[in-house]
Formats: C-alpha cells, structure tokens, sequence
C-alpha cells in the first residue's frame, strides 16, 4: 500500500484524524501522522524523516517557503493558547494579568509542553516572567514533549489545584480537562497554522488533495469545533 507521510503540530491534530479514514479509503492509501510540538516536528523535517505533507505554524512554514521547501500551501485557521483545568475542578478567573497570576500561584503545578520547542511552552514561560512569578513556579513546572502529552499528564494528576497551559485545541480534545479559557488581553498568544505539501514529497500528487481538504469548506465546521478561528 502506498504511503503519504505527515508531520504535524499537534494542534491540528484532530482536524488531521477526522479526515484520515476517509481520505485513506478514497485514496487508496495510508496516512502516516506523526504529531508533536512544532519545533520537534521542524527538527524531524530537517534531519530528513519521511514527509508528504508539514502543518506547522505560518511562522515556521514562512522559513520553510523562502527556501523553496514546500509548495501548494493553505490556511488552518488561528489558534488561541489558553488555560486548562482537571475536568469537574472550579475554574480559576483569568480574565486579566492579576488574575492570571493569582491563578498561577494558587496552583500546586503547572502542566505545559515543551518550553524550548513547543510554541505554547515558549510562551508560557515568557507569561511567568513577565507576570514576575517565573522563580516561585518553576519548581511546580511539569513539562511534556507536546500539548496533548502535557494535557494527557494534566488529565490523570492526583493533584486538585493543578492548572494546564497550551493550545486550545489541544485542551478541546483531551478528554479529563477542560478549557478554563485563553490568556487575556496583554499576555494572549494567537498563533496562525497552515499546511502545505513538502518538496521533496514522494506522493505531491496525492498530498496536495489532502492539504487541499484539510483546508477547504469540508473541515470548516470541524476546525472551529476543534478551537481554530477561521
């Protein structure tokens, strides 16, 4: 059977999997998924794993494009980095900086993704040092390789006050947590997404009806149930 490789930020993650059955069957093919922060999946990319497809921030896909690495490229849809809770906990008021800090310090750890390579993690560590609470929290700090991990760690906590910090969607789709909401004004992080079809793709023809759905009408109603502004 042939094979169409995918490399994916985790927060397209189940746009991605509502689609692959099907496309799979249509196509006659199957749908390799590899999900992770998008540092991570950048790093794969670059060390030469298989690649049909990349969805990656815009950021990183804009590098990409200026060296002539992808082609055939369309936008996911905005995603808001938010706070998270364990399922049935109080939600914690975050709707400004001091009650975001509030909410911080009230909590006993602190679930993220990767601090270095997951765009959620980067900027996580960045709120807590501008909120000036970044040496009193680093203790509770418990970072993951992505946003679902750290969400899965999150959702199986013993501990009541722990808090969660990623991608929306990556809240939406863990069962066990819920979305308390997105960082407010001032400390917000509003990272756009795309997909595009890799140059040295192996299947380009067939990648590109995949990115061609992925960001098409078909997943519209999908993408914005998942978290994605669109």
């Amino acid at each position: 059977m042939r094979e169409v490789f995918v490399l994916s930020a985790g927060a397209a993650k189940a746009v991605v999997l509502a689609l692959k059955a099907d496309f799979e069957r249509k196509e006659g093919i199957a749908l390799r998924t590899t999900f992770g922060a998008v540092g991570a999946m950048r790093d794969q990319w670059s060390a030469g794993a298989p690649c049909d497809i990349l969805i990656l921030s815009a950021k990183l896909l804009d590098d990409l494009a200026r060296d002539r690495a992808i082609d055939a490229r369309v936008a996911l849809g905005r995603v808001r980095t938010g706070i998270a809770v364990r399922a049935g906990s109080a939600l914690p008021p975050i709707a400004d900086g001091d009650e975001l800090r509030r909410a911080f310090l009230a909590a006993t750890s602190l679930y993220l993704p990767d601090p270095q390579r997951a765009t959620a993690g980067i900027h996580c560590v960045e709120v807590l040092r501008r909120l000036g609470i970044l040496d009193a929290m680093q203790p509770r700090l418990r970072a993951f390789p992505n946003g679902a991990a750290a969400m899965a760690g999150l959702a199986t906590a013993s501990d009541e006050r722990a808090i969660g910090c990623t991608q929306a969607t990556e809240i939406l789709y863990t069962p066990g947590v819920t979305l308390v909401g997105a960082l407010p004004a001032g400390f917000e992080l509003n990272t756009e997404y795309a997909a595009a079809v890799a140059a040295r793709a192996r299947e380009a023809t067939i990648a590109r009806r995949f990115v061609a759905r992925l960001g098409g009408d078909e997943t519209l109603a999908t993408r914005r149930a998942e978290g994605f502004e669109v």
